[in-house]
């Protein structure tokens, strides 16, 4: 009887334990066939249509409305790499030849995030890899993660950004304090995707503002401070501009 209460014991303080951790919640991915990228599935958002009411005054349960459908994005901004091979392999050349001796010098590695991109450069890679850049409104979704109303990709705590970040400095787990990083070199947000803040500034679809001369991009880089890791912070660059902290990543899916 004694051992019998003993295991009873043992297996109900089991499940209380398995209890008060976290649901693992498996992140699909992708392979995408032609750059070779891997990509994370990205969860549509939908909500429910207000009730309405008959000719008699019965309500008219109201349907789901599908606000985001679901899409892939890009786990990494797009490597030196990755673009190397779009070079070689679809002919497109961009307006201005690319200064490789300068680029490597701040993306060491074909692991490293392509940088010196324009809009137009970026947006010939993803018609190449038959994807698109990301809208404005899924950059923002996505690189929430799952979270609703925090400051950062990981929560509201800046003092654990070097755990996910490459900025401004060198610190903990950001060593690289006068280049990009090789991207997946920090931790990724709840849908797996890296780099999400820090390291590049990423091009995306939208204007800036409605006077369409500028491009939006976000997510902060390797040169500016943790202020611009901030989920809502936008930059803005004409579509031909390059700089040595903007790069990319590709969607595919629903705009």
């Amino acid at each position: 009887m004694m051992v019998q209460r003993l295991v009873l014991l043992l297996l109900v303080m089991l499940i209380v334990c398995l209890g008060c951790g976290k649901p693992m919640q498996k992140l699909k991915k992708i392979t995408w066939t032609k750059d070779g990228a891997e990509m994370a599935f990205v969860p549509g958002r939908s909500m429910k249509a207000l009730d309405t009411y008959d000719q008699f005054g019965d309500t008219i349960p109201g349907g789901i409305l599908q606000e985001r459908d679901a899409f892939y994005m890009d786990t990494t901004e797009v490597t030196v790499g990755q673009f190397k091979k779009f070079l070689k392999s679809s002919g497109y050349e961009p307006k201005d030849p690319i200064d490789w001796a300068e680029l490597y010098g701040y993306s060491l590695t074909g692991d490293h995030p392509m940088i010196y991109v324009s809009w137009f450069d970026a947006t010939a890679y993803a018609e190449w890899a038959a994807k698109r850049l990301p809208t404005e409104k899924e950059w923002e979704f996505a690189v929430r993660g799952g979270l609703v109303g925090k400051e950062f990709p990981w929560g509201d705590e800046e003092s654990i950004a070097r755990e996910y970040a490459n900025f401004e400095g060198a610190l903990g787990r950001d060593q690289w304090g006068k280049t990009t990083a090789p991207v997946g070199s920090f931790k990724p947000n709840g849908y797996g995707l890296y780099d999400i803040a820090g390291n590049v500034w990423e091009w995306c679809q939208d204007w800036y503002d409605d006077l369409e001369e500028y491009q939006v991009l976000r997510g902060g880089s390797w040169i500016y401070y943790a202020d611009l890791l901030h989920v809502a912070a936008r930059n803005s660059y004409l579509p031909s501009h390059r700089d040595n902290d903007s790069g990319f990543r590709c969607v595919s899916g629903a705009n």
